[in-house]
């Protein structure tokens, strides 16, 4: 009622989160009152057991259901909202985590409100139907019912909004094992601003990064995965894969025994565009990086370690480079972690 009565011209579509009774009253009363009006259902791919009954003819129980969306994690939807919502709703839209974090982020930065997964979920959709139907000049409403959320899962939105929003593409590249790859690797993604690094030596001949750079499209990842090709460096795109982004991103690394008189430094780098590149350009030429660990927190500096192989009669040189760099530092290479489980 409140939609229609406010609306100042005809409204296009109206999405509604799926999970009880919700989109069933809706489509009720906007069906009979302004039967043109779509009714578009929004539900987690993990959590699409309306979708799924209507698709079937009858209600299906899901073996298991997602909980990120709490509040429309339904393994079996109502009779009364699946007699309704079959013969009243005009589509169901189905997103995936990344795209309902993304849409927090969205919510906070224009309205300062925090969502929780559930009350994002309608707004994802329309951005989604949005994209696939190159919808323009329409007026559209999404439904978001409430901000009931906690602290602790703000962390993982963080993490996962700018995939969702295709604004980090996350990539694993092999570039040769050998001192000078590193820099000419970071010369390649130009003013591209990296987001996340991940290396450690594991290969005399080959070694395999994973990094995460902004991007402002999937059209851009796809270029720069092209660029580095030409370059003859083997890319994969892992920004659509779960258990790169969930785990493989905190696992790269071990022993290495290869990494021959290595030396491990905790440093903080300013975080602005070239921070990497005026470290990569102060280091001598023929000293080998053999592990680095970098992952942007919106702090005003970058926390990186960094393992590089110095022999000992190099370290005059390499305690000049470190007062030359500029940059604060600790020497790590003396620490439990570090000699339990990477040295």
């Amino acid at each position: 009622m409140e939609v229609l009565r406010q609306a100042t011209r005809p409204v296009h579509a109206i999405f509604v989160p799926i999970g009880g009774g919700l989109i069933a009253g809706i489509a009720a009363y906007v069906k009979r009152v302004h039967p043109a009006v779509k009714i578009i259902g929004v539900q987690p791919i993990d959590a699409d057991a309306m979708a799924q009954s209507i698709a079937a003819g009858r209600r299906v129980t899901l073996a298991q259901v997602g909980l990120f969306a709490d509040g429309v994690a339904v393994k079996q939807v109502g009779t009364e909202t699946f007699r309704l919502a079959r013969a009243l709703v005009d589509e169901i839209v189905r997103v995936d985590t990344d795209e309902i974090c993304a849409v927090i982020k969205d919510a906070f930065e224009d309205t300062r409100s925090i969502l929780e997964p559930a009350d994002a979920l309608a707004i994802a959709g329309a951005k989604s139907y949005v994209g696939a139907r190159g919808i323009r000049g329409k007026d559209l409403v999404a439904i978001a019912s409430g901000v009931n959320t906690n602290f602790d899962r703000l962390r993982f939105v963080a993490e996962r909004a700018e995939v969702g929003e295709h604004r980090e593409a996350i990539l694993a590249v092999t570039i040769p094992e050998r001192p000078g790859s590193f820099k000419a690797f970071c010369s390649l993604l130009g003013t591209h601003n990296v987001t996340e690094f991940n290396y450690r030596i594991a290969d005399p001949d080959e070694a395999h990064v994973f990094v995460g750079v902004q991007v402002r499209d999937r059209d851009e990842t796809k270029r720069l995965v092209r660029r580095l090709d030409r370059a003859g460096l083997q890319s994969l795109d892992l920004s659509d894969n779960e258990m790169a982004k969930l785990h493989v991103r905190h696992l790269v690394g071990g022993r290495a025994p290869w990494a021959q008189h290595e030396r491990l430094y905790r440093f903080d780098f300013p975080e602005r565009p070239g921070a990497l590149m005026r470290f990569l350009e102060a280091m001598q030429s023929d000293w080998n990086i053999s592990l680095f660990h970098y992952r942007n927190h919106g702090s005003d500096i970058g926390r990186v370690l960094v393992g590089i192989q110095v022999r000992p009669n190099e370290m005059v040189a390499f305690r000049r480079f470190l007062a030359r760099l500029g940059y604060p530092y600790e020497d790590e290479s003396k620490n439990a972690a570090y000699r339990l489980f990477l040295g």
